[in-house]
């Protein structure tokens, strides 16, 4: 099979079910942020190396991606004809990892500018990533419905980056460059 169809050439796709829509769809556009998401992570892991800790949850989260593509392709009402499903356990997936990783360093207290070491940096573009994929699922759910699921994920996946490109920097000994502090996080004057 060739990798070339040409069945693009006239600016349409085909998207899960058979239907061929417009390459600008809002569907595609959510699902090729997905990708761009999925291989940024692609990247990251290849700056970790293959015994860093988080390999295996980011592969999780790849591969779970790949899942999340497939049932943004099928529209809501072929969706439950579509044999890929995510797993119930993504967001508390993600919660755990924060909290948990949260543990291990000190509180943020300040805005943080992106970047510090390549895995940092990395992760902070995903989350960057997640973050864009996030906006246009929500467009995309004004028009065809995405799964709860979905959209909590990518919210809590962004978090979850965040928060690994914290301990990236905590975990290297490396001091994370502050821009301002949280000052909506302080308790009110009275």
């Amino acid at each position: 099979m060739k990798i070339y169809t040409k069945g693009g050439d006239k600016g349409q796709t085909g998207i899960h079910g058979g239907q061929r829509v417009d390459k600008d769809d809002i569907r595609i556009e959510a699902n090729g942020c997905l990708d761009e998401l999925n291989s940024v992570l692609g990247v990251v892991r290849a700056f970790m190396g293959e015994e860093h800790e988080f390999q295996p949850l980011l592969f999780r989260i790849q591969t779970e991606m790949m899942v999340m593509m497939s049932q943004v392709a099928t529209p809501s009402a072929k969706r439950v004809n579509n044999p890929n499903k995510l797993a119930d356990d993504l967001v508390p997936l993600c919660e755990e990892q924060i909290d948990a990783i949260t543990s291990r360093m000190t509180p943020s207290t300040h805005f943080v500018l992106p970047g510090g070491n390549l895995v940092s940096a990395h992760l902070q573009l995903a989350r960057t990533f997640a973050r864009r994929a996030e906006r246009r699922l929500w467009t995309l759910h004004k028009q065809d419905e995405v799964p709860e699921l979905i959209l909590l994920f990518m919210n809590r996946l962004s978090d979850l980056l965040f928060t690994m490109a914290r301990y990236e920097m905590y975990r290297e000994g490396t001091e994370e460059e502050k821009w301002k502090h949280f000052l909506y996080k302080r308790p009110e004057r009275k």
